[in-house]
């Protein structure tokens, strides 16, 4: 898991994070961190990074191949 980490420095943003949340408005589109509770956006970088699913998968192939 350590190395799979290490290879995420090339996913690591909050876009890529299971608790970024992005809502289309009026005025634009709004960015949110369900976990931090406040407003972000998607290439901010927190340590608190909990990459998706499909990351995570991809960050396993890139450390495979």
């Amino acid at each position: 898991m350590e190395k799979l980490i290490s290879s995420g420095k090339d996913f690591h943003c909050c876009a890529t994070c299971q608790h970024f949340k992005a809502e289309k408005t009026t005025g634009g589109m709004n960015y949110f961190c369900s976990r931090l509770g406040y407003e972000t956006k998607p290439t901010y970088k927190f340590n608190c990074w909990s990459p998706k699913d499909q990351i995570i998968k991809l960050m396993q192939k890139r450390t495979e191949g």
